[in-house]
């Protein structure tokens, strides 16, 4: 089979060659693009004979599947798949799967680096010293005692909640299901409303649907402590960003720490939340490290060898 990967997949060469070397010793042809052109014309030229296809976060629209008409698999080298005419491939008939949980705790982790950018004001006093300045009039707080209130106790949000607890901090959380091994852990269960009202540090890790975009907005976000901080290392939509910026500026809250907002970085310069005070911005990195690319790599081509065989995990249709 024409397996056609459209982007890079952010690994070496030689790590790209051992996770894709059972397929290729299977007899499939591998075709690779890493130009970075992902517009719908050049998709159209490069995918429509493909049978097989790789792509991460590159919005795949019904009019380039439409062009596929070899298409059978698609193999979402992404957590989400948000971004892929998932009712164009019903139509047609594609099955696709994702590769959930390669960035899991890379995510997680993220957060916290963050958190504590935020708690110890990092990022300005990293200029102050340069300058010569000192701590004074910059924010210092222990992590250790805050109520840390996570919005969805997924993968990320579970592991989330694990390192908030060592770092000994009261978890709060709230999710449309409970876990009973987290509440074994010393996680409590509450409201949307009362999380955002107890929290010192509210961290979103929920998926982007009908039901959760805008969720943060001007009246969840004046349910917040004046002295709290919003995290969003998930989807940016959850979130109105306009909303927290205005939060910001009149002290709603006291900082927020994202790695993403509405759109794929490069962000406009004159897009409000990066004007916004006592913010750290990251341009979506939280699933990009070193291993989690391989493990993303590892999932993807695995799951072609599960689908070619029959037996297709990480389904998402």
């Amino acid at each position: 089979m024409k397996i056609v990967i459209v982007e890079s997949l952010g690994i070496s060469e030689k790590e790209f060659n051992r996770i894709s070397k059972p397929l290729a010793d299977n007899g499939h042809e591998l075709v690779v693009y890493d130009d970075g052109k992902l517009d719908d014309e050049t998709l159209k030229m490069r995918i429509k004979d493909a049978e097989i296809l790789v792509l991460a976060n590159t919005p795949l629209s019904g009019e380039v599947i439409d062009v596929a008409e070899k298409l059978k698999y698609i193999s979402v080298a992404f957590t989400g798949y948000n971004h892929i005419d998932l009712e164009k491939c019903k139509e047609k008939g594609i099955q696709v799967s994702n590769a959930g949980g390669y960035s899991t705790n890379s995510v997680a982790e993220l957060t916290f680096g963050l958190i504590i950018s935020l708690l110890r004001s990092i990022v300005p006093l990293e200029d102050v010293v340069r300058e010569g300045g000192t701590k004074d009039g910059y924010r210092q707080t222990d992590l250790k005692g805050k109520t840390l209130g996570i919005l969805g106790t997924g993968d990320i949000g579970s592991a989330v909640a694990e390192i908030g607890l060592a770092f000994g901090c009261h978890v709060i959380a709230y999710n449309r299901s409970e876990k009973q091994e987290l509440i074994d852990k010393g996680v409590e269960y509450k409201s949307l409303d009362e999380v955002l009202e107890t929290s010192d540090i509210v961290t979103i890790h929920m998926p982007l649907t009908d039901e959760t975009k805008s969720l943060i907005d001007k009246d969840k976000l004046a349910l917040m402590k004046a002295s709290s901080i919003l995290i969003n290392t998930a989807v940016g939509p959850i979130v109105d960003n306009d909303a927290l910026a205005e939060a910001l500026r009149n002290g709603i809250i006291a900082g927020a720490g994202l790695d993403r907002v509405d759109m794929e970085p490069p962000i406009p310069a004159d897009y409000p939340i990066l004007n916004a005070p006592n913010t750290v911005h990251v341009p979506h990195i939280g699933f990009a490290t070193d291993e989690a690319m391989i493990r993303r790599a590892e999932i993807t081509f695995n799951n072609i060898i599960k689908w070619e065989k029959g037996e297709q995990e990480n389904i998402v249709i």
